[in-house]
């Protein structure tokens, strides 16, 4: 894996259009995969564009179970 595909908090906001405290409200509750830097005095994050991509993605409709009525 390259290190080209991570994203800064900022990055990442702007690749999903949303703003950065979104992002990393979500990050913080679990919603998106999210990576914490240690060896930082502030909570630094970074997010991988594959991790984004996949939690972005619709599920199918095959993939539900409940009846549309």
């Amino acid at each position: 894996m390259t290190f080209e595909h991570w994203l800064t908090a900022t990055e990442a906001a702007a690749y999903l259009k949303v703003e950065p405290r979104t992002l990393l409200m979500w990050a913080r509750q679990g919603k998106i995969k999210g990576f914490v830097l240690s060896g930082t005095q502030r909570v630094t994050w970074r997010f991988r564009k594959e991790d984004l991509d996949r939690t972005m993605s619709t599920p199918s409709v095959a993939l539900t179970k409940r009846r549309i009525q």
